[in-house]
């Protein structure tokens, strides 16, 4: 229960109608508490002081009708601009990149800033009273909060305006989802020998086998610890986050003989399934943007190397990082080394495979992406801490320099040659 709403709410908050209707229910409360203020003497103390001049019926009535009907038609306007911004950075970068655009806050913050304005404004509007059939009633501090919020609004829209052009930009969405994959890998993996070794899970015992179908988007580690103590059990994850189950897909292997259906069921629901993957656990959906991205730029249709490169300067920079953590042990949920829980580890060339591997083939046609995927493999083969790693990397240099044989010629293969023999001469 705690996964599904642990996934409920990164759903809420990356949907475009959570902030707006928060944000026009706090409208709400406010005008209403305002209108209560303006009842009370602090009115008449503004005024006697030379703090506030008050406005007439009609003034104040003008003003609120001008700022809740341009409101209503910024906050269009901004969810068309939002729209059409959206639909190209899908078209050109990949449909999974809708995600990043709809979690993106200065977008949620902006359409909800001029919605909760245009409610604010409502409200305090139904709350005058013109001095024709009765005593007048114009709420003079509501009307100075309304004043302040159009100011407020205006700045919002001077930034939204500079923030769409500049978050489709190619280089801004991929600095976003290199930055996040790095915190994602400090977050989760701590430094390389600084914990014990953690123990693998391995195939044994009895299966407890997924009952829904869809990707796994969130594991409560914590609540599946505190499950199995208390059976006590040993429970053998069988997946990872981001990865693809239905009926019969096993989740976890329990050391029990005779497996109950109540712990079977506990376990299933430390675990969230969704339609798509989500970053919010799944380190490897973050790679995979970036590679999406290096492969669509290098497509025939597109031939954009340069976004290609920008692509292999951060999946060489995770690489790297990746290779300076101890991937075996696990922080990102639970740092009890005494939990019974033993996790599906991925290791170095499980995360090599995800990056360079997977755009091999696309990157060995095209000399300006071979040449600087091999500045990174080489560069990162620099830094890891094993001799291990740094000879996958060495050797995924070698395979990149074969298979870019096969799809050039003449003066760039030579140069790619020369290049990866310098490198590789260089260890």
């Amino acid at each position: 229960m705690i996964a599904r709403l642990h996934s409920y709410w990164y759903a809420l908050r990356a949907s475009y109608w959570f902030y707006p209707a928060l944000f026009a229910l706090c409208a709400v409360l406010l005008g209403t508490v305002m209108v209560e203020v303006d009842q009370t003497d602090l009115l008449a103390r503004f005024v006697e002081d030379g703090w506030l001049r008050p406005m007439h019926a009609s003034d104040a009535s003008d003003l609120l009708g001008v700022a809740t009907g341009s409101m209503l038609g910024v906050a269009g306007t901004v969810f068309s601009i939002t729209i059409a911004a959206v639909a190209y950075a899908s078209g050109n970068y990949g449909p999974r990149l809708l995600t990043n655009f709809m979690e993106d806050k200065g977008n949620q913050l902006s359409l909800a800033t001029f919605i909760g304005t245009f409610v604010y404004g409502l409200t305090v509007l139904r709350a005058m009273r013109g001095g024709g059939g009765g005593e007048a009633f114009v709420p003079q501090i509501s009307l100075l909060v309304a004043f302040a919020l159009l100011i407020v609004t205006t700045a919002v829209l001077v930034y939204f305006l500079h923030h769409i052009p500049a978050s489709i930009r190619i280089d801004t969405v991929l600095e976003a989802i290199g930055r996040r994959l790095l915190r994602q890998i400090a977050t989760r993996y701590p430094e390389e020998g600084s914990r014990d070794p953690a123990r693998r899970a391995t195939p044994q015992g009895e299966a407890i086998c997924a009952q829904e179908t869809g990707y796994v988007r969130v594991i409560e580690l914590d609540t599946l610890c505190e499950v199995a103590a208390r059976h006590d059990r040993l429970v053998n994850l069988a997946v990872r986050t981001g990865d693809f189950v239905y009926p019969g897909v096993v989740l976890a292997h329990t050391d029990a003989r005779r497996l109950e259906g109540s712990f079977a069921g506990e376990v299933r629901a430390t675990m969230a399934l969704g339609a798509s993957r989500t970053a919010e656990q799944d380190i490897e959906f973050s790679m995979d943007e970036l590679v999406e991205i290096a492969l669509r730029a290098l497509s025939p249709g597109i031939n954009d190397p340069f976004t290609a490169i920008t692509a292999l300067h951060w999946i060489g920079a995770a690489t790297a990082d990746f290779g300076r953590r101890d991937l075996a042990f696990e922080t990102w949920n639970t740092g009890d080394p005494a939990c019974p829980v033993a996790r599906l580890h991925s290791d170095f060339a499980h995360f090599l495979q995800r990056g360079f591997v997977a755009m091999r083939s696309a990157v060995a046609t095209s000399r300006l992406a071979a040449l600087m995927a091999l500045e990174s493999l080489h560069t990162a083969s620099q830094q890891v801490t094993s001799a291990h790693r740094s000879r996958l990397l060495l050797d995924e240099m070698d395979r990149l320099a074969e298979q870019a044989a096969e799809h050039l010629s003449g003066p760039d293969i030579a140069l790619v040659r020369e290049r990866h023999a310098l490198l590789r001469s260089e260890g």
